[in-house]
């Protein structure tokens, strides 16, 4: 007979959110994330310890496993609805505007069987999100539908948090931990290894997975990737002095000149280093950005980049990246910088143009 071996997926943890915070988890693939969630939503039945919520709950987990496929999808709204906490006057008032959300079409009149994984997602994500839930659960929900659905996703997910809910959030993208999230916590093997400010976490977040990619690719400078100014990387390969118009931060009006300076630290080992710098939105969505080639050698090299400052009202911050590339698909990131350059556009440019930043174009109007 086959031995019975038993996995502990969470170790001892401790965490409480007050109402209207919003905490990110991240880690690797089987550091326990999926099952603290499930554990706080009520899915799974903890082996030891209790979790107490007060208020509603909507968890966007496994989202569309509790479907019937032989029932339609507007009938499966009318069951998920009620199983979550509305009544049936609540369910008539808010139908239209949940299947209006899904956005399936005529399908919603159709059994659920019928339907691909992506429009069963839709319909569960909708449902989700119009229960005015207390405590929002999101265990990489965000990833369902098309790049439409994800964006009008994020917008819902806004609003919700706008009005005092409290969030507990899962996921690979940083960016939206980043957006949403006021505090981080970095899973390990069902261990709390660090709990902070989000843009702390994730930084040591992806220290530990680059050293893990590098101990992979067995390459000898895994052991030398250290935390350093900003980021982590090689202490000998990295930038280790930047400024924008002089200083860390500045305020300026539109289309006014920013002056970028980094001084660049590369060992002679490097065949082929290059400074990777991107501008980053509030969000820590890279708007644009560049790849400059340095020469070999041992020592500094200075970079100086000059643009305007064509970007609508708000605050943008600088990541660089220290990289040996001997070509674009042979990069090997070397250290990773962000957050201690930042720059803010103080003009409301929405009369010259819409979005973060203006795109050259031709305009005729026939009348």
């Amino acid at each position: 007979m086959a031995r019975l071996h038993l996995h502990d997926a969470l170790q001892p943890l401790s965490f409480s959110l007050r109402r209207g915070e919003a905490l990110g988890i991240i880690g690797h693939n089987g550091s326990g994330k999926s099952t603290l969630l499930q554990i706080v939503a009520g899915v799974l039945q903890p082996s030891a310890g209790s979790v107490r919520i007060v208020g509603r709950v909507a968890a966007l987990l496994e989202l569309g496993s509790g479907f019937n496929p032989e029932l339609t999808g507007r009938e499966n709204v009318q069951v998920n609805a009620a199983i979550l906490g509305l009544t049936p006057l609540q369910i008539r008032e808010r139908m239209d505007e949940i299947i209006a959300f899904a956005d399936i079409g005529d399908y919603i009149d159709e059994p659920v069987k019928t339907y691909s994984s992506g429009m069963a997602l839709r319909v569960a994500f909708a449902v989700q999100v119009h229960t005015d839930p207390d405590v929002l659960i999101v265990d990489e929900a965000l990833a369902v539908g098309d790049a439409a659905f994800q964006a009008k996703a994020m917008t819902r997910i806004d609003e919700i948090l706008s009005r005092g809910t409290t969030l507990l959030f899962v996921g690979h993208d940083l960016n939206a931990v980043k957006a949403f999230c006021h505090r981080a916590m970095l899973l390990e093997r069902g261990r709390v290894v660090l709990e902070g400010l989000p843009d702390e976490v994730i930084t040591e977040y992806l220290h530990r997975t680059h050293k893990r990619a590098l101990e992979i690719q067995q390459d000898s400078r895994a052991d030398a990737l250290v935390r350093i100014d900003g980021g982590y990387g090689l202490d000998d390969a990295c930038v280790v002095e930047a400024s924008i118009n002089g200083t860390r931060h500045v305020a300026v009006r539109y289309g006014e000149r920013l002056e970028l300076s980094f001084v660049v630290r590369r060992d002679a080992r490097v065949a082929s280093p290059a400074l990777i710098f991107d501008i980053l939105d509030g969000r820590g969505l890279q708007l644009t950005g560049r790849r400059v080639a340095l020469p070999a050698g041992d020592g500094t090299a200075c970079v100086r980049v000059a643009l305007g400052a064509t970007f609508q009202q708000g605050i943008y911050r600088l990541r660089t990246r220290v990289v040996d590339a001997p070509s674009i698909e042979r990069t090997v990131v070397l250290s990773r910088q962000e957050g201690w350059l930042s720059f803010e556009i103080v003009d409301d440019s929405r009369e010259r143009f819409t979005g973060l930043f203006p795109v050259p174009m031709e305009i005729g109007i026939d009348a």
